[in-house]
């Protein structure tokens, strides 16, 4: 039975929202979508608590969210909060807040739920996959990393490793400094190395599925699109080569150069550096050329998962 449900993704850098028919049997329809950057985990990792201003700033955009899916006759609002409020301190206040939100059913994702969701959307959107998958959600406060075959989940690993925690570490000087970028990348080749690819690398994906708003906008860029466009960023076949001139590109401009350039969106042009970064890490790690970006991921997931669609494939080994 179809229903008209809204899915709102609390990240730890940008809130995003989605209202779609969702079937069991067909799977969604878009209605309307939307995403702000909110920062909800703005010195999270520093200082082990979210920041009263960040928090106002993400409960004002999932209110604005929750009422405009109530207007166009959303049954369910489901909320999903992720990594900034699993990591601090004081999440579950938060949470308690969310709770005394009418009209909003907050719950949130530990890091292997959050992946297992965005691996249900993306395989949606994808179309489905073939043969052994790996997926990259590169998010603000995690990045979470997994190795499927079809819908069936072999390996995952969830690594507090996010775009914000990174610039706050690294990347003190604007433009970013040849040394800052060196250091951010042995870090994250570290972190790889150390905590997902001994649970990944054995199953030897063929394929990574890139999804959230650092390869999507790193699509954007290699398209050369003026305006985001999913449709033509859905799907599309990001290089390892074009990864990495995109970023020292990037690098090397001022902050305030970068949020001018056509296709990166607001709120993003600190934290796309040390995303492309991440991207080029995991793909060069799984000895891959090329990401296949997904415009899809933990939204969709949530409605999917929520009317108990799964994807009609099998899997290619017993």
């Amino acid at each position: 039975m179809r229903r008209l449900l809204a899915a709102i993704d609390l990240g730890t850098n940008t809130v995003r929202v989605l209202v779609a028919e969702a079937d069991p049997a067909t799977g969604l329809v878009p209605r309307w979508a939307d995403q702000v950057v909110a920062r909800l985990g703005e010195g999270v990792a520093g200082r082990g608590t979210l920041a009263p201003a960040a928090a106002d700033r993400a409960l004002a955009a999932v209110r604005g969210y929750r009422d405009r899916a109530r207007a166009l006759g959303a049954a369910e609002v489901l909320l999903v909060a992720t990594a900034a409020v699993r990591q601090a301190r004081d999440g579950s206040d938060f949470v308690a807040r969310l709770r005394a939100e009418p009209g909003i059913r907050p719950r949130v994702a530990s890091g292997d739920e959050e992946a297992h969701l965005t691996l249900l959307g993306a395989t949606w959107g994808l179309g489905g996959t073939t043969g052994i998958v790996g997926l990259l959600d590169v998010g603000g406060g995690s990045t979470e990393v997994l190795v499927a075959d079809g819908a069936r989940v072999l390996a995952t690993a969830s690594l507090n490793l996010g775009v914000v925690q990174l610039v706050e570490r690294f990347f003190v000087h604007d433009p970013v400094r040849p040394v800052e970028l060196a250091a951010c990348r042995a870090y994250v080749d570290g972190r790889l190395r150390d905590e997902a690819w001994p649970r990944i690398r054995p199953y030897r994906p063929a394929t990574l599925v890139a999804t959230a708003g650092t390869p999507t906008t790193l699509a954007a860029l290699d398209l050369g699109l003026c305006a985001y466009d999913p449709a033509r960023v859905q799907g599309h076949q990001l290089s390892l080569l074009a990864i990495e001139r995109l970023t020292e590109r990037l690098a090397a401009l001022p902050i305030a150069e970068r949020a001018r350039m056509p296709g990166l969106e607001p709120g993003r042009a600190d934290v796309i550096v040390p995303g492309g970064v991440v991207l080029g890490a995991a793909l060069a790690g799984l000895g891959l050329l090329t990401a296949v970006v997904s415009d899809t991921g933990l939204r969709e997931g949530v409605l999917l998962d929520a009317v108990g669609w799964r994807p009609p494939f099998a899997p290619t080994s017993g």
